[in-house]
């Protein structure tokens, strides 16, 4: 199915939305949760899958939108259409402070495979799977687990990064170590796999990880310096504890000072 050919404009810094101009007739799809705004006369409609092609049966359309299970997302996908004269334009927003980065499939031969949250929204007509590993090494200690989405067409789509961007070209041959939750997605073309850190005071004291990510080229990889992972589990680590009272970051009496209240309960 050929994608819609859509205009956009990314606006924000630490907080981005993109604006996306339908023409008449022209849609996109995009992942429930991240609709911001439209203009009126756009028709929003819930469908199965990503809905890239109109020629699958019930049973093909049930099972296609039932892979969306294995990358943690939900069942359903939301399409919004153009069905007036004019141009009309629909807003998505970025789930959490980061970049968007806009992804031309047809630069890219048609497929772009990235983290299974990165996601955002797409032309009407691109395919949105999963691509699986196959490799045991990184459905084993992938971190993000071996399953991660394609993106198949030959439109634009948009996916996002968590804090700052980083966009590598790599050479035939080279190589680039990367922390597994970091990699926001790559070409098709960049062989990945799992390999372990190494060395004892490496692996017991390290603190990042057993395991990080080989990038293998020729392509393209996409980079990203605040995974949500890494970003929740600061949030959680530093959320009171003992009934919502907090002493305060730094605290000298720390959890002493929790004992010494009655606030640690056995």
């Amino acid at each position: 199915m050929e994608a819609h050919e859509i205009d956009y404009q990314i606006y924000g810094e630490e907080m981005q939305f993109v604006e996306i101009e339908l023409d008449p007739q022209e849609g996109v799809v995009a992942e429930a949760g991240s609709f911001m705004m439209m203009d009126d006369g756009i028709k929003m409609e819930t469908i199965f899958g990503d809905g890239s092609s109109k020629n699958k049966g019930f049973l093909d359309s049930i099972l296609g939108a039932g892979k969306r299970i294995l990358t943690g997302e939900s069942l359903f996908m939301t399409a919004f259409y153009n069905n007036l004269n004019g141009k009309r334009k629909v807003s998505f927003a970025s789930p959490y402070p980061g970049k968007i980065i806009p992804i031309d499939l047809t630069a890219f031969n048609g497929k772009f495979i990235c983290q299974k949250d990165a996601f955002l929204c797409a032309a009407k007509g691109v395919s949105i799977g999963i691509e699986f590993s196959k490799r045991l090494g990184r459905g084993l200690f992938g971190g993000e687990g071996f399953i991660m989405q394609k993106l198949e067409g030959n439109g634009k789509a948009f996916v996002h990064a968590g804090g700052t961007m980083v966009k590598k070209e790599l050479k035939a041959g080279e190589v680039l170590r990367v922390d597994t939750g970091c990699i926001i997605g790559f070409t098709q073309n960049v062989d990945y796999d799992i390999e372990f850190v190494g060395g004892i005071r490496n692996t017991v004291f390290g603190g990042e990880g057993l395991f990080f990510a080989k990038l293998q080229g020729p392509g393209t990889v996409y980079i990203q310096s605040l995974p949500f992972s890494r970003l929740a589990g600061r949030v959680l680590a530093s959320a009171p504890k003992g009934g919502g009272k907090d002493k305060g970051e730094g605290s000298i009496l720390g959890g002493l000072g929790d004992l010494l209240d009655g606030d640690n309960r056995f």
